[in-house]
Formats: C-alpha cells, structure tokens, sequence
C-alpha cells in the first residue's frame, strides 16, 4: 500500500512541476467536462467536510440529515464525492429520486475514494478546477467540520464573496462547538486589527440548527433572483430556472 501511494505521490510532483505544454490540455479537459455536465443543474446547495468523519459520528449524521432536508424540497447536493462528511452528505441526498446527489472527486494517493451515494460523479486531475465547479454552480456552501482542505474551502468561498467574483452565496457553518475558537480568532484577531471589515465576519452563519439553514437557503435563492434582475439577468435562462423553482416549490419570503 506504501509503496502505491509513493507512486501516485510522484506522479503529482512530476505532473505539477513538469513543463510540459500538454498539461494544459488535461487543464482545459477538466473545464470542459464540469461546464457540460453541470451547467444545466437547478437550484444547487455545495457541501463540504472532512473526507476522515466515521459513519457513526454526530457530523456525518448532521450532514446526511441536512442533504435529505435540503434534498426533500428539491435541492439538489454537491460534495467533493469522498468519504466522511461528503459520504454522509451524499447519502441523505441519494434517497430523493428528484434531485441530483453529485460528486466531484480528484484522484489522490491517499483517502480520496468515491462513495457510492452519487447520481452524478465526475473525476478532475487538478484541485483548482474541481474547487470552481464545487462553488460556481451553487446557491450556498455549507462547512461541516474538516481539516486543511476543508478550511481551505472555507476561505476560498469567503474570499470569492468579499471580492465580489461570487455574490448572493451564503456561508453555513455548521459545528458550533468545532468552530467557535476559530470564529473568535477571526472576530478578535482579523477583525479587530482591520484585516478584514464587520460585514466580511458577518458573512460567516455560525450555526447547529438545520431548519434555519434550510430556511435561510431557501430566502438566500430569492435574494439571487432579485439579484438577478437587478443586473438585467431576469430574462437568462438561470434566472428563469430558479424563479420557477421557487414558484413550483412555493418558497416565499418570510421573517426568519
């Protein structure tokens, strides 16, 4: 086993420090399959977590009951396609015949193995090109616990928001407990030395409780359809998708 994961591991360094011009088409390879499996997918929730959480933990159970939720009024659940949380993810969304449980995996020498929750996977070779597809075709991110990547999903998001190339998403963070040492290293830290601004630590929705994130996904959605029309994009056809989403599954505002 050792001795296949030194071998995948070499392959990684010789393809990322290679020159070869070829690599760019294996670039452009996994573009191509993510906008033209993806593209026509409805109204889409993301969510991310540590590919190491056991079966019988409380988080793999939180985000396998969150997806069915979600799942349940038509969402559709996107995940990195391994095991753990992903798994769990994967799962809750794989009983709802009419919705898409999708994976997008990446061939790694270690933990990464597709579960068997999708109805919908596909493989990237570059970590960049997965994590576009992961954040572009979604209406929110929801962050269970994790480790380095998942963190780095997290930040990756935040960033997108901040900068404005992503507008509308919200950012669930689920795992009070898990996360809240690092809340207050950004609120006491980040915010308060002027890294960051109020309304940058405001788009972080700390939370444990699933019926206020299917809540406030659902009121997020019609606040990218207005979104949409306010920037001339009502007569798109995304745009009419997701209003006719929200008509047919009757999502109204309401106080929350």
């Amino acid at each position: 086993m050792k001795a296949n994961k030194d071998e995948l591991a070499k392959k990684y360094i010789k393809d990322i420090k290679s020159a070869d011009v070829w690599s760019v088409f294996k670039i452009i390879a996994d573009f191509v399959k993510g906008f033209d499996e993806l593209g026509e997918l409805g109204p889409t929730v993301t969510i991310f977590g540590s590919a190491r959480t056991k079966k019988n933990d409380p988080y793999y159970r939180k985000a396998q009951k969150l997806a069915s939720m979600l799942g349940s009024r038509g969402f559709n659940i996107m995940t990195g396609g391994g095991p753990g949380i992903m798994e769990g993810a994967n799962r809750g969304a794989h009983k709802h015949t009419d919705v898409d449980s999708i994976g997008l995996n990446i061939d790694l020498p270690f933990e990464q193995t597709a579960n068997p929750y999708t109805t919908k996977e596909l493989s990237f070779d570059y970590f960049f090109s997965r994590k576009v597809m992961l954040v572009k075709y979604s209406i929110a991110y929801v962050i269970f616990p994790g480790g380095y990547g998942t963190l780095d999903e997290l930040f990756e998001a935040l960033t997108l928001i901040q900068t404005r190339k992503v507008t509308g998403v919200k950012v669930f963070v689920v795992g009070v407990d898990f996360y809240k040492p690092l809340m207050e290293f950004i609120e006491n830290k980040m915010l308060k030395s002027g890294m960051i601004d109020e309304v940058d630590f405001e788009m972080i929705r700390l939370t444990d409780d699933l019926k206020v994130v299917v809540e406030e996904i659902e009121q997020s959605l019609l606040e990218q359809i207005e979104m949409l029309k306010d920037v001339g994009l009502g007569d798109s056809q995304y745009c009419r998708s997701l209003s006719e989403f929200s008509t047919n599954k009757n999502i109204k505002y309401k106080d929350i």
